[in-house]
């Protein structure tokens, strides 16, 4: 019982650094090569987790081997364009200046049906709004319509309007302080401790949020208490 719940956390972790090297990505936005790897790793990591007749190593040793020709195949994608080209491929533009090209749509599989089902999904119901739609690597489609078809902005209208668009930044995560974060907005304990009590808040363990903007603007929200 315990080789088995050995094998699997290593495994578990195994796999989750070497999807950590492969960058955050949804399965939706996988290049080809990536999704290849990450069904090749699944298979290779179910092996020895359930035969324990297989030596550990025959199933890390591989995962470790997939891993490193995954950077170094990224790598070479990062320093050549033909490279980069061939293993990922290229984009392809399926609309160009609302004329469907089929010869594309034909080479990359795609059906008139699924073209027409992504722009309805994207919120426009005919080619003709359309003047690019350019199918991209990770199998996503993105659209993009004519000037008529797209709503005005404030610099189109020639409306003066003031950026007031803020990040805020998360300085206690459900009663912990992110003190990393405390720093960076140039701030201390002693002045964490003096804005709960004016909040009302004895300890930040009271606190199930609290933010600060750029515009030193603050969001404090109560921990509801456990039955």
């Amino acid at each position: 019982m315990m080789t088995a719940f050995a094998r699997t956390v290593i495994l578990y972790f195994l796999i989750m650094i070497g999807l950590r090297l492969m960058g955050k990505r949804q399965i939706g936005e996988l290049e080809p090569s990536e999704l290849v790897l990450t069904m090749m790793i699944s298979d290779l990591a179910t092996v020895p987790m359930q035969d324990f007749g297989i030596p550990l190593l025959a199933g890390v040793i591989p995962i470790l081997t997939l891993l490193a020709l995954s950077m170094l195949l990224s790598q070479l994608s990062l320093h050549s364009l033909r490279f980069r080209a061939l293993v990922c491929g290229t984009p392809s533009v399926l609309i160009r200046e609302g004329v469907v090209q089929q010869t594309a749509m034909r080479e990359n599989r795609y059906t008139l049906d699924e073209l027409l089902e992504e722009l309805r999904e994207q919120g426009y119901s005919s080619i003709a709004d359309i003047k690019y739609a350019v199918l991209e690597n990770s199998g996503q489609l993105s659209v993009l319509p004519w000037a008529r078809q797209q709503p005005p902005t404030a610099e189109q209208l020639g409306v003066d309007v003031h950026d007031e668009t803020t990040l805020p930044v998360v300085l206690i995560n459900d009663g912990r302080v992110l003190r990393k974060n405390l720093a960076a907005c140039r701030r201390d304990e002693a002045w964490l401790t003096e804005t709960l009590q004016r909040k009302g808040f004895a300890s930040p363990k009271e606190v199930f949020l609290l933010t600060q903007d750029d515009q030193g603007q603050i969001v404090c929200i109560k921990k509801e208490e456990t039955a």
